[in-house]
């Protein structure tokens, strides 16, 4: 080893390889800029174990992967594709002669899944594991899989820099093997909370506000040294761009760093500014670990960071902007102190420094678990429990998994993978836009859909110049017709060439894996494409501006781009309180018909029509939520037709029902009687007639309008439960009328169940002493004694009383109100009389 550089990991190297030379795993902890990634590889090439096999390196990004081994072919004096290659998406440098191969995490992946038995691969090293991508988690449970059944000899490092070395030690059983390093001090300052307060609470306004003064200020402040500025992402980096461009101090570089950029442009970042200059390279997360930026110092640190969030309820995967971890911020900062002293400025107060979780949460946990689902089919497991995680991916991403590659048809119904299953898996994208282009190649439409599926699963290549107030365009056709060469861009809209350069290149690897033949571009089938991949987002438009998804969701929609078609597919949905469509293309609905016949659900629908007060029935087609084709029923099922009245009828609900004035007194009646004796007698409050079901939905059979129900005997529905005796008693207990002495028979009033009314002219009681009683005789009435106008002269529940004490006071007032009526001193012995009584002379 006297031949590495001298890195601080350097020390820690011997302890390594003795580890691993009596252990199957260990885990290596050292800080950033220890040279791990860099020395560790190169080192285990001396180790007795390896014999002659090989060492795969897992980095978590292309960039890196490629960095990493451009600097060890460096150190070996060689050029990259010797002994030291790389592999990443659409591009392998390799030879006979690579030992080590430097790869991105899905194509660990891959290599296990076609060769459990990693013939030929001696060691995998889990590089800055701490990121705990979702690709790394499966990576590492596949290989322990295959080291535990077919390769005991398979060496498994874990490198970190900042994850609990001593807890992943202790769960994969393995040594822990730590570096200090040779940190240099970072001097961190922060923001006062008044000029943070001030800067705004949106993360793109705050950067805005924030970040070309903080860095400006650090080049006047510090005489020497680079500036890195950590931003969520590339429109943030875009924004800060313009801020800064042209205000810089002299012989000072602005750079960008993200992921879309060229290889060239990626590089130029990296290296080293020339003689007498300076250099601001303003970057995404990329920048937080296994890359080495020459010549760095200073860190700007926004403090935000942009991550994937997959929402099981809408199975939506959104960017959400969050305060970046404690962690990662520590990454960041470590960053300034690698070559020699340095300066951290955080864009935040030291009050927020204390509210920054700890960690960010593994992506497993909040990721789209579709692929990693598809990948635990292939290997042979069902349960995700059958193999060791870190993190056990939860249960709910999981079952929602199962089912979308149940429908696409990847696995089956026991969880096994089909061919097609097989097929999608080899392609490198989503599940979704793998079975896309697979279903396309069979309908003869390959080329097409390889283009679809580059430019769905790439950044969007169409950009608003007024990114402040212009609407993207969601029109998926346009892009196929722009990337086709048939269209230029829509005014106001540029194309963004690093984005178009990614599809294309996309585009061409698709073409590859599936050997499709070069055909004419067919934009028209963007609609039928999009929705085989995500059959769940076929749209209806409702209105202009507005339509409705299979799921029942509504979204806006700029449908005037479209020529208002009736049916679109989704691509992209920006999920909020106002659901916006952001990529769709219209699809024609004999398609629908067509390709998604096993989704389509043919019924009869009989529901009730507020509006007509009707039930209508129809005989429907409907894809989910969707209605595609309909027509009227004229003679519907029976029973549909009496459950869609008897909804209707509850939706009024009992207060509204057609009650007769008969019927209404018949409730009273039974109210009073169940107040009384509520075991012997039913009750027909609102409440207790709630469930119509089971008083009223026999009486409905043939029944098809309100105007029909109006018809219906209510009084008699009342009844109908009560036995021949019951309504006798009813008729004797609670009687609908009361002879009075006069000879009259009036209404008894059971609004009150608890005191009933008999409303009386007082005239026509001369001669009754006492109260009468109802209910067996347990209830006195309350007697409303009247004038002759009809008017409450007295409320009683004793009779009795009133003649001997109230009667007098009331006398005298009426006799002077009606002085032609009869008021005689003596009330019980006078006659009682229905119409006017002259006075006698």
């Amino acid at each position: 080893m006297h031949n590495l550089p001298d890195l601080p990991v350097k020390e820690a190297l011997p302890r390594l390889l003795s580890s691993l030379e009596s252990n199957a795993r260990a885990v290596l902890e050292a800080p950033p800029g220890a040279g791990k990634t860099t020395l560790v590889p190169l080192a285990l090439l001396k180790a007795s174990w390896l014999k002659n096999g090989k060492i795969i390196m897992l980095e978590p990004r292309r960039l890196a992967a490629r960095a990493a081994a451009q600097r060890m072919s460096d150190i070996l004096g060689e050029t990259t594709g010797q002994t030291v290659g790389y592999w990443v998406r659409m591009e392998h440098v390799v030879s006979g002669k690579t030992r080590i191969e430097v790869v991105t995490e899905a194509i660990l992946t891959r290599l296990i899944q076609e060769d459990p038995g990693l013939e030929g691969v001696a060691a995998i090293i889990f590089d800055e594991f701490h990121e705990r991508s979702l690709q790394a988690d499966l990576g590492l449970a596949l290989a322990l899989d295959a080291q535990a059944v077919l390769r005991p000899d398979l060496r498994l490092l874990v490198m970190s820099a900042t994850l609990d070395a001593a807890a992943v030690g202790t769960w994969l059983d393995a040594p822990v093997i730590r570096s200090e390093g040779r940190q240099f001090p970072v001097e961190t300052f922060y923001l006062p909370p008044a000029e943070v307060a001030a800067a705004g609470n949106r993360p793109m306004e705050r950067l805005g506000n924030l970040v070309p003064k903080a860095v400006r200020q650090a080049l006047a402040k510090e005489e020497r040294g680079d500036v890195l500025v950590f931003l969520p992402g590339k429109g943030e980096i875009k924004k800060v761009a313009q801020h800064l461009e042209n205000k810089l101090p002299p012989a000072t570089d602005l750079h960008l760093l993200h992921g879309e950029l060229s290889l060239t442009k990626q590089l130029a970042a990296i290296h080293p500014a020339p003689r007498g200059k300076r250099k601001v390279v303003l970057t995404t997360s990329i920048a937080e670990t296994s890359l080495t930026i020459e010549g760095i110092t200073i860190v700007v640190d926004g403090g935000y960071a942009r991550v994937p969030k997959f929402v099981p309820r809408t199975g939506l995967t959104t960017l959400v902007t969050i305060p970046v971890s404690g962690a990662a911020a520590d990454q960041r900062r470590g960053r300034a102190g690698r070559l020699e002293p340095g300066v951290c400025y955080r864009l935040w107060s030291s009050a927020d420094q204390l509210q920054l979780p700890d960690r960010q949460a593994p992506e497993i946990c909040e990721a789209d678990l579709t692929g990693l689902v598809l990948e635990l089919a292939l290997w042979g497991v069902k349960e995700a429990s059958a193999l060791k995680w870190l993190d056990t991916p939860p249960a709910a991403a999981m079952a929602l998994a199962r089912d979308l590659l149940q429908r696409l048809g990847a696995i089956d119904s026991e969880e096994k993978p089909t061919h097609h299953g097989k097929a999608l898996a080899t392609l490198g994208i989503h599940p979704r836009l793998g079975h896309l282009v697979v279903r396309g190649q069979e309908l003869g439409i390959g080329s097409t859909a390889c283009a679809l599926a580059s430019l769905l699963s790439e950044r969007d290549m169409l950009k608003p110049v007024q990114l402040a107030w212009q609407e993207p365009l969601p029109d998926l056709q346009l892009r196929l017709e722009i990337l086709a060469g048939k269209r230029p861009p829509t005014p106001g809209y540029v194309l963004d060439e690093n984005a178009l350069r990614r599809v294309r290149e996309q585009e061409q690897n698709l073409r590859q894996r599936i050997r499709a033949a070069e055909g004419r571009s067919n934009p028209e089938a963007a609609g039928l494409l999009t929705a085989l991949a995500y059959p769940h987002r076929v749209a209806q438009r409702e209105s202009s501006g507005r339509v409705r998804l299979v799921t029942g969701q509504r979204a806006a929609l700029q449908t005037e781009l479209f020529g208002e078609a009736a049916f679109y597919a989704v691509a992209h949905l920006e999920a909020g309180k106002q659901a916006r469509v952001l990529l769709a293309a219209p699809i024609d609905k004999k398609d629908i018909l067509e390709h998604f016949s096993g989704m389509l659900e043919e019924l009869q629908e009989v529901r009730w029509d507020a509006k007509t007060e009707r039930v209508v029935a129809r005989q429907i087609v409907r894809l989910g939520a969707l209605v595609l084709e309909e027509s009227m029923q004229t003679k519907p099922d029976p029973e549909l037709v009496a459950q869609a009245l008897l909804q209707g009828l509850q939706e009024k609900g009992v207060a509204r029902l057609p009650w007769s004035e008969e019927a209404q007194r018949t409730r009273q009646r039974l109210a009073f009687l169940h107040h009384l004796s509520p075991g012997s007698w039913p009750d027909a409050s609102d409440a207790a007639l709630a469930d119509m079901e089971t008083w009223l939905l026999p009486h409905l059979a043939g029944l098809r309008s309100m105007e029909q129900v109006t018809r219906l005997d209510f009084n008699e529905i009342l009844l109908a439960d009560l036995s021949w005796e019951q309504r006798q008693e009813l008729n004797r207990l609670a009687p609908t009328h009361l002879e009075v002495p006069s000879g009259s028979r009036i209404a008894l009033d059971y609004a009150d169940t608890v005191s009933p009314v008999l409303a009386v002219r007082l005239q026509e009681v001369f001669g009754l002493l006492d109260t009468p009683r109802i209910g067996g005789g347990k209830v006195p009435l309350l007697l409303h004694l009247l004038s002759p106008a009809s008017r409450p002269v007295q409320v009683t529940q004793d009779l009795r009383s009133f003649w001997s004490t109230g009667y007098f006071d009331v006398r005298k007032d009426l006799r002077g109100r009606y002085p032609k009526h009869h008021w005689p001193e003596d009330p019980l012995s006078a006659p009682p009389t229905r119409g006017i009584k002259r006075r006698p002379r």
